[in-house]
């Protein structure tokens, strides 16, 4: 790993059991969504809801973790759910799961069949090193409201992804800002994928396996390194 990425003592003592899984890739090639990415999104909606079966995606346990985790920070899960919440009940509306781009399409496909939060960065707009910190309300997260540029701030408090120029991701992985988000035009991405218990560290390593392997085919010849996963102490 090329990108450094770290996690407070103070998200550590908020949630013990955290994991992470992060995968770098290099000579990466996006694009719009195609039609192989939009079925691998369909066939992710056909195993989130044999994983489920009949059950709402926060009946889920590792759901359950994560709105349990959100609170502990003072945000209200229902109306800020986790990224893999959020995409679960798209994917079993009527609407579906949104087509983004290729790249966002794979990690989100894996994300739901796995009900695992994975998120994207294009690494040449990430400034220094990734850290998962707890906020103190003074950062900047520049987001587009309207169509207009925005600032921001967290809440103190609040878990949120940041680099050195500000926020990258707001409560956790609830709303990741523009300036890193992959985009057509992505070639070197690191992808991050999140649990906590009940969830086994073999189910995060799968999904990040399967996540190297769709990279891997999607982009013949690019350079992907598959970190290991990191569980914070209990």
């Amino acid at each position: 790993m090329t990108l450094s990425l770290t996690v407070s003592d103070e998200v550590r003592a908020l949630a013990p059991g955290f994991t992470h899984v992060a995968i770098e890739a290099h000579g990466l090639v996006n694009g719009p969504s195609t039609e192989e990415s939009s079925a691998l999104l369909d066939e992710a909606a056909d195993r989130l809801a044999v994983r489920l079966d009949g059950r709402a995606p926060h009946e889920d346990p590792h759901m359950a973790a994560w709105r349990e985790a959100y609170t502990a920070f003072g945000s209200k899960p229902s109306r800020t759910r986790n990224s893999a919440e959020a995409l679960a009940k798209r994917a079993l509306s009527e609407a579906g799961l949104p087509r983004i781009n290729l790249l966002v399409d794979l990690y989100n496909a894996i994300s739901v069949a796995h009900l695992i939060p994975v998120g994207g960065e294009d690494v040449e707009h990430i400034q220094g090193g990734m850290r998962l910190v707890r906020a103190t309300g003074d950062e900047d997260f520049v987001t587009v409201a309207g169509g207009e540029e925005v600032v921001e701030h967290p809440d103190a408090g609040e878990v949120v992804w940041r680099d050195d120029a500000g926020v990258t991701c707001r409560r956790w992985n609830w709303r990741q800002g523009p300036r890193t988000r992959l985009t057509e035009n992505t070639t070197s991405g690191i992808f991050l994928l999140e649990s906590l218990p009940p969830m086994p560290v073999a189910e995060v390593e799968a999904a990040g396996a399967e996540l190297a392997e769709l990279l891997g085919k999607f982009s013949p010849g690019a350079r992907i390194t598959v970190g290991e996963a990191v569980r914070a102490a209990r």
